[in-house]
């Protein structure tokens, strides 16, 4: 009382399209051609938000512009998993915490982009996290 052959091959062949379907959308997803590495930008800031979150973390940070307007600007990081590695915790950064850091901004030129945790600094020049490796 199985399928019969016609039955199968069609169950298989959706199977291999969601099976090809994930591996595309995954592939996508870890594609950081947005960010203009060749173009670092650094910024000064206050954390807004840290969001510690899979598949990737952000934060948010208000920056001051020059005519004195505060800019969101809206930073994915690692993932918790290499971040924690490094040294980093959900209360690494919080609310109100001013810093220093280095990203790599969207060719956009929208304000966002790619941090990595070596090039984040508190204000004063002490690092959030010590010894941490260039692991995104």
């Amino acid at each position: 009382m199985g399928d019969s052959p016609p039955k199968r091959w069609v169950r298989c062949l959706a199977g291999a399209a969601l099976v090809l379907a994930a591996g595309s959308a995954a592939q996508a997803h870890h594609s950081f051609a947005i960010f203009d590495t060749q173009h670092p930008l650094e910024l000064r800031g206050t954390v807004q938000e840290f969001k510690f979150t899979s598949p990737h973390s952000f934060i948010i940070l208000e920056v001051k512009a020059p005519d004195g307007s505060i800019v969101i600007w809206k930073l994915e990081g690692a993932s918790p998993s290499i971040l924690a590695r490094d040294g980093w915790s959900s209360q690494s950064l919080k609310s109100g915490d001013e810093v220093v850091l280095t990203v790599d901004p969207l060719r956009s030129g929208a304000p966002g982009g790619a941090w990595i945790g070596q090039r984040v600094n508190f204000r004063d020049g002490r690092p959030v996290v010590c010894c941490v490796s260039d692991a995104f």
